[in-house]
């Protein structure tokens, strides 16, 4: 025998159920309109924690007399090695390529001498002087290539793109420095409207710890950056003396296999491959020799020079920096890989306030606090 339950929803819980619908509806399309300006506040206030190690080292210096100067100072030293990178790399790469771009069909002319089964396949494929052919095709590529006109013209179809990226580097920049001038009052005076209660001690305590943590994570990983930009210099350097090639470009190398090491896990990897292309352009030797060096310098990085310098900091398995690094690349490009370990550490931090809350739930609960003991059975007779 069946029974049928009949349930009554007034017009009220209705009205409030689809309006709290409506409601979620609304934010998250606002939030996905407004997504481009969250992602620069976002960026703004990564950049303003990145910094603001450096700031408290050069406000040591200065004791404490200013407090804009020492933020004054960080800005003109972080702009102006974004500035002396672009100056100085850009230039460096678009030589050597044009360079190789230029000598490619007398390398492929040398190589390709004593092949003389290539001729027999473009007559199989009835094009005659297969060879020849090829070799005039890469050099009317590689003389298109080396062309200022067509530099240009990039650039100039280009300098709608370059001008709105520039716009938003700026924006960021000014958000960063609101945030580190005015960002500590405002925050100072937000938690005073609590009267410090449990629940805003926790929040403070909580984003005082995620703060520490990117602040932490981006001076170690500069750390590992400057030694790795370091060494690279020196090896370019003499292998340049080795292979008789320019020892001026150990300073534009350097910078690129510094900046990719900023990148986690495969950074160094891709700056070191690049820098051996680049030698190899002008020199397979170099190049080779560079790898070498790049594959020993890995080892040395991976197992002697970031344990030491970041440690356990982060605290996170492989697993879950590879997949942060993954959703960073495929989420945000170059920048998403950046940030991708000090927002899974963030994480890390929120996952270990919470289970501590947790737990403090369970020692308030009586869960671990100390029964009464029963009296002493001699201590009630001797009464």
């Amino acid at each position: 025998m069946s029974t049928t339950t009949k349930v009554q929803i007034d017009t009220k819980t209705f009205i409030r159920f689809w309006l709290v619908i409506l409601g979620f509806l609304t934010t998250g399309f606002l939030i996905w309109q407004a997504r481009s300006g969250l992602l620069i506040i976002g960026c703004a206030l990564f950049f303003a924690l990145a910094i603001k190690p450096l700031i408290s080292r050069i406000a040591s210096i200065f004791h404490g007399k200013s407090k804009k100067l020492p933020i004054a100072l960080a800005y003109l030293i972080v702009v102006g090695f974004i500035c002396a990178f672009i100056s100085i790399v850009v230039p460096t790469i678009i030589s050597e390529t044009a360079k190789f771009a230029k000598n490619l069909p007398n390398i492929v002319d040398g190589a390709t001498n004593n092949l003389t089964f290539i001729d027999d396949i473009g007559e199989s494929l009835h094009i005659p002087n297969f060879r020849e052919q090829t070799i005039k095709t890469i050099g009317d590529f590689s003389q298109n290539f080396v062309k200022l006109d067509n530099v240009s013209s990039a650039l100039t179809n280009s300098i709608t793109a370059i001008g709105s990226a520039f716009a938003t580097i700026i924006l960021t920049l000014v958000l960063a420095f609101f945030m580190l001038t005015e960002g500590p009052q405002i925050t100072k005076k937000f938690w005073s409207n609590f009267n410090k209660s449990r629940p805003a001690r926790k929040a403070e305590h909580v984003i005082t710890r995620l703060s520490q943590t990117i602040s932490t994570y981006v001076s170690s990983a500069i750390t590992v950056a400057l030694i790795n930009a370091g060494a690279t210099m020196i090896t370019v350097f003499i292998i340049n003396l080795i292979f008789g090639l320019n020892p001026g470009l150990a300073l534009p190398f350097g910078l690129i296999t510094g900046v990719f090491s900023l990148i986690p896990m495969f950074g160094s990897f891709i700056g070191g491959t690049l820098v051996a292309l680049l030698l190899g352009f002008s020199q397979v030797g170099a190049g080779v020799t560079f790898i070498i060096y790049t594959i020993i310098y890995l080892q040395v990085e991976s197992n002697v020079i970031s344990p030491k310098i970041q440690g356990k900091g982060m605290n996170l398995p492989a697993l879950a920096i590879l997949s942060a690094v993954t959703i960073g690349i495929y989420t945000f490009g170059l920048l998403g890989a950046i940030i991708s370990i000090p927002i899974a550490g963030c994480i890390r931090v929120l996952i270990e306030e919470y289970n501590s809350d947790l737990m403090d739930d369970g020692k308030i609960n009586g869960s671990d606090i100390e029964k009464p003991k029963k009296p002493n059975a001699q201590l009630v007779a001797k009464s």
